[in-house]
């Protein structure tokens, strides 16, 4: 029987009007990769944030290495061997790898002064022992997500961590970088030390987990070694009997006599576009597929005046639209949900109701008054009908999961009563079960006669949704789908030939 670093019993976690954590238990053994895995919503991020101090517990036990624990900060949770890399890297990148590795624990020299040259050449071994050869001494912003990654990790290492637990870390990682992660992560199995990796990417779980914790609704539902599951039964775990999904039918292209939502003819951008010409048709679901820096969500910003156009002409149900602004596009009836909802997204800050009626305020005011009662009723209207789950109107959105989050900006501009909803990576980030529901909303708005465009980097959510497909590639579109002719192979096709042409324009 393998050796247990970590055990817990019968956490509980309460924030006000919720129980986020119900009793739950983990056990992660020495030298294993350990996958928490559950819905947007289940309890993984809370239970990690009462491991590492953050959050603190409100009952049960908590034993790492045979001692029971209760750790009241990070520092606490470091000094014992526990190091976590978020999603976000906290790292510092104007300064350079070697004092990212070292950050607030310099060592000095007997002069009291920073003892650089020890710095760099313990950096160097480190990164060496982990296969990554880089120059230390240049700044952490000079290297790629993937490298900055790994420098999160080399520290993690170098502070004699047992566990490291890494949560989404290869959401902004190619192919290749992810292999170059697994590889340093095996590598910290072979040396004894536990791995806590946290992906909703199925596909990666099952090629570098070993065993898996699964969580629902803030509850224990068990323990699993990989090998006893397939995808399917990992999904029926995690979200349940009665998972709802809806896969458009594709039954004949419906749209060929529709009108025009919107025109754009010969678009040019800076560098991103290249004289390109789109169109979507009402209550059409079309989306945009192409690979990272293909300009698919620059072609959306134009469209959302968010960016303005170097060349080419906007028609917005067959008159120019003349949009200068997002306010602009707004007043015509179009929303953005935008890839990155944290930041250009959700406001933080403010609660549930607040965000949800952002947008709708000018409407609901009188003599510059917010009419509170008619706020109010709005903000339940969409809970219910969006199934958010919040404790109530008042809880701040920054409190919420992902998926629910997502749901909350979808409110914002369904409320507004819009002609076309721009959704750029609707879906990134968020697990399997509130993808489906999301996926349901967008459909549901489609059938309600209301426009999408859709920017997705995954192809298997065009195939599920879209109507039509358009192909970018360098900012130029290079072909097009139609309904049943959506799929993996045509698309990828598509963005081949269109390298193709450019290396023979080029050559």
């Amino acid at each position: 029987m393998p050796e247990v670093l970590l055990e817990i019993r019968g956490l509980e976690k309460t924030f006000p009007g919720v129980r986020a954590l119900k009793g739950v238990q983990l056990t992660v053994y020495k030298g294993e990769v350990h996958s928490l895995m559950g819905e947007n919503g289940a309890g993984k991020s809370t239970l990690i944030k009462v491991l590492t101090g953050i959050y603190q517990k409100n009952g049960g036990t908590i034993k790492f290495d045979g001692k029971e624990i209760d750790c009241k900060t990070p520092i606490e949770a470091n000094e014992i061997g526990i190091s976590t890399i978020y999603q976000e890297l906290n790292l510092v990148l104007f300064q350079t790898v070697y004092e990212n590795l070292f950050l607030g624990r310099e060592p000095r020299t007997v002069f009291g002064a920073i003892d650089r040259k020890k710095m760099i050449a313990q950096s160097e071994q480190i990164l060496n022992d982990l296969g990554i050869h880089i120059d230390v001494t240049k700044p952490l912003s000079s290297f790629s997500t993937a490298i900055q990654q790994m420098v999160a990790i080399a520290r993690a290492v170098s502070q004699d961590a047992k566990l490291v637990i890494m949560d989404e870390p290869t959401s902004s990682l190619d192919k290749k970088e992810v292999e170059v992660l697994f590889r340093i992560i095996r590598q910290l199995k072979a040396k004894g030390i536990s791995v806590i990796f946290i992906s909703h990417k199925l596909d990666e779980i099952f090629e570098i987990a070993d065993r898996l914790t699964v969580f629902k609704d803030g509850e224990y539902v068990g323990d699993y070694d990989i090998k006893e599951l397939d995808q399917f039964k990992l999904i029926s775990l995690m979200v349940g009997k009665n998972t709802v999904k809806l896969e458009r039918k594709k039954t004949g292209y419906k749209f060929a006599d529709a009108r025009k939502a919107v025109e754009m003819k010969n678009i040019r951008q800076g560098m991103r576009l290249n004289g390109i010409s789109i169109d979507i048709k009402e209550g059409e679901i079309l989306g945009l597929s192409g690979l990272l820096g293909s300009g698919r969500t620059e072609l959306a910003q134009v469209l959302f005046g968010t960016r303005r156009p170097d060349e080419g002409e906007i028609f917005w149900w067959g008159e120019p639209a003349n949009i200068r602004n997002p306010a602009d596009a707004i007043s015509k009836g179009m929303g953005f949900c935008t890839e990155d909802r944290k930041t250009e997204g959700i406001v933080p800050h403010l609660s549930v109701k607040e965000n949800i009626t952002l947008a709708l305020l000018p409407k609901i005011q009188k003599m510059g008054f917010v009419d509170s009662k008619k706020q109010n009723e709005i903000a339940k209207q969409y809970i219910e009908r969006l199934k958010i789950k919040t404790p109530s109107p008042e809880q701040l959105i920054c409190n919420l999961s992902g998926g629910n989050q997502q749901k909350v900006l979808l409110a914002r501009w369904m409320c507004m009563n819009p002609k076309l909803i721009i959704l750029d990576e609707p879906t990134r980030g968020i697990d399997v079960g509130a993808k489906a529901e999301i996926e349901v909303l967008i459909q549901e708005l489609s059938d309600a006669g209301i426009s999408i465009l859709m920017i997705s980097s995954e192809i298997a959510e065009l195939e599920r949704n879209c109507d039509r497909v358009v192909v970018m590639r360098d900012g130029k579109a290079v072909g097009e789908l139609i309904d049943g002719d959506i799929n993996q192979d045509k698309i990828m096709e598509l963005i081949a030939k269109g390298s193709e042409s450019e290396e023979k324009k080029n050559g």
